[in-house]
């Protein structure tokens, strides 16, 4: 196995969240329209998602350094965003290093449309579980950021499988849970997540199914 780092936690944990609320407004048909991935989940009312997933220039770009500082990246570098929404990070990637090779794959075709129009020619409406469109070792850095805790478990062992295979390294954020409360917080906030898992189970899937990356988990405190 690979480190457990702290890369984007800081982030997800500068937005407030209001789990009994979300809990209480009509969740179940929220998370069927969230599931979806269309406009509504990305760009509609927050009960159904983002509420609004704008680019914000800089939001991302301390994640972009952090990856490109750990992971020795260089404007001769490839790296491929699994599940990578409208891009942004690998929009941020590219103002650092201009001739980065990026590649990003979603399930999503709304977000794939509406992705930064700059880079809309590397971004790809693809599952994470099913198999990738790309060589062995074809990257020099595989990531995903919180997309596959939305698989179910038998999803899971080819999106794994699949980052380990294109991958030299990698590096993959999910949700977890370390107690009955962060549970709950998670079960109440989370519309579109299959796979609730806490970290030492998600440790014994990694090795399971073979990844070896980098790994972090974000909590709903």
């Amino acid at each position: 196995m690979g480190n457990l780092v702290d890369y984007v936690t800081s982030l997800h944990t500068s937005t407030n969240r209001s789990y009994l609320e979300r809990m209480n407004d009509n969740k179940v048909e929220c998370m069927i329209e969230a599931k979806k991935y269309g406009k509504d989940y990305w760009d509609g009312d927050r009960k159904y998602g983002y509420g609004g997933y704008k680019y914000i220039a800089g939001r991302w770009k301390p994640v972009a350094e952090i990856l490109i500082s750990k992971y020795n990246l260089t404007n001769d570098s490839s790296v491929l965003d699994v599940g990578c929404g409208k891009a942004f990070l690998l929009y941020e990637m590219k103002l650092l290093l201009p001739r980065l090779k990026i590649n990003g794959l979603d399930t999503s075709k709304y977000a794939v449309l509406n992705c930064k129009q700059e880079i809309k020619q590397n971004i790809l409406n693809h599952k994470a579980e099913k198999p990738y469109p790309f060589k062995d070792k074809e990257f020099d850095l595989v990531f995903s950021i919180n997309t596959l805790h939305n698989l179910k478990i038998f999803e899971l062992k080819v999106a794994l499988e699949e980052m380990q295979r294109v991958a030299k390294n990698g590096y993959l954020c999910l949700e977890s849970f370390r107690n009955e409360q962060e549970l709950f917080n998670l079960e109440c906030w989370a519309l579109t997540c299959q796979s609730f898992f806490s970290p030492e189970e998600w440790i014994w899937i990694y090795n399971y199914f073979g990844y070896s990356g980098d790994y972090e988990f974000i909590y709903f405190e």
